[in-house]
């Protein structure tokens, strides 16, 4: 990172605290909720799934959160590592469990610049850099967090650069809201095209569709990797499936890449711990790609339409099946798993491959139409994050 602001350890500019551990044992105190790295995402805290557990009020004291504390994702998979998120409005005596790492800035650091650097560091890998992986999972820690040196300029300057940097997120902001009622359409329409009571294209009844599940149409692929690089790993997000090096600045994938799965154009697969979140879909690139061994690759049979299964996928209905069949990948509910038998056994009904093209062609104009607000999005972070490295490092200096 550009050096033209002074560097200071993130400790010198506030406080740094990992959370409590979450244990059965700890029985005494006083059951209050807690967030976790399920709430915590980039930019904002989901409210809607709190856990609660015991706290004594020493405890109570220690981790409880104020409006303006910064929270990053201590452990997370090696892209997401470090996402964090200012808390605000939250319930009374929320604390935060150890999987998680709080940030109060200090008198000479504005919190709202700090979540700013934080977000771009994230962004541009330099929090992945840091981190120590196990397996999957990448764990930032305190003290390396807290030791990590980045640049932190007058508080009057950093004042200055938030302010800038949040009327960008209030355009992108708008333009997610925008996006988020061209979604409900599209399920809408989704919904009513796939819904078993109805009929669609060629007088065919949907009593005639016939009862299949995804262990039916889709074959796990195990293909190691054999001779591909770094800059052949592909990265699965919600929305897209893409080569990580279009989405980060460097490599955040093991050094080792022969353990890597193959993953050619056409080619379906999804991330077992968020596949419920929307993390799964259709590799639609030119060339083979590598995925993590974390992922599974699996390919669609030829009787069945690509683009049905894709618009399949994205409905409530599956996604509300995904969740329900995922489990708890361990005792403290850190990690939600979907099973490869759980997958293969949800069920669907699947029409003619003609009636799929026509469903398909249907739901692909209102897919059109929010795929655009997804570019201007795409196009409006990409935009922001040149101007976060200008002024975040003070290669663009703001006047005060």
């Amino acid at each position: 990172m550009n050096r033209r602001f002074p560097m200071m350890p993130v400790a010198a500019t506030g406080e740094v605290q990992g959370g409590r551990q979450r244990s059965p044992h700890m029985i005494e105190g006083r059951a209050v909720p807690y967030l976790r790295v399920a709430n915590v995402f980039d930019g904002y805290i989901d409210f809607s799934d709190i856990n609660q557990m015991p706290f004594k009020q020493r405890e109570i004291e220690t981790f409880r959160l104020r409006p303006g504390d910064i929270l990053l994702n201590e452990g997370q998979s090696v892209e997401l590592v470090g996402r964090c998120a200012m808390y605000a409005d939250g319930p009374e005596d929320c604390c935060f469990q150890n999987t998680l790492i709080r940030y109060r800035a200090g008198p000479e650091t504005d919190a709202n610049f700090a979540i700013q650097l934080f977000r771009y560091c994230q962004a541009i890998g330099i929090f992945s850099r840091i981190a120590v992986k196990t397996n999957s999972i990448a764990h930032l820690g305190v003290s390396r967090f807290a030791e990590l040196e980045l640049p932190f300029p007058p508080l009057p300057e950093q004042r200055k650069i938030a302010e800038i940097l949040r009327t960008w997120d209030e355009v992108i902001e708008k333009l997610e809201a925008l996006r988020a009622a061209k979604e409900r359409r599209l399920d809408g329409v989704s919904q009513r095209l796939l819904a078993p009571s109805r009929a669609v294209g060629h007088g065919v009844p949907r009593s005639n569709w016939a009862a299949t599940s995804f262990g039916e149409v889709f074959d796990e692929r195990q293909d190691k990797n054999a001779n591909l690089g770094p800059d052949d790993v592909i990265t699965v997000g919600k929305y897209a499936i893409r080569k990580q090096s279009e989405h980060f600045t460097r490599s955040v994938a093991s050094k080792d890449l022969s353990n890597y799965w193959t993953i050619s154009p056409g080619d379906f697969v999804y991330d077992p711990m968020s596949a419920y979140y929307g993390a799964i879909g259709r590799f639609s690139g030119s060339t083979d790609g590598i995925v993590s061994p974390a992922y599974r690759v699996i390919r669609l049979h030829p009787d069945v339409d690509h683009k049905f299964m894709v618009a399949l996928l994205r409905t409530h209905h599956i996604r509300f099946l995904l969740e329900t069949r995922s489990s708890q990948g361990n005792k403290e509910g850190k990690r939600r798993l979907l099973q490869r038998d759980e997958f293969e056994s949800i069920e669907f009904k699947l029409p003619p491959i003609q009636t799929q093209r026509e469903i398909a062609a249907q739901i692909a104009v209102f897919r059109a139409e929010l795929d655009l607000t997804d570019r201007e999005i795409q196009a409006l972070t990409r935009q922001k994050r040149g101007l976060m490295q200008k002024l975040l490092t003070g290669e663009w200096r703001v006047a005060v």
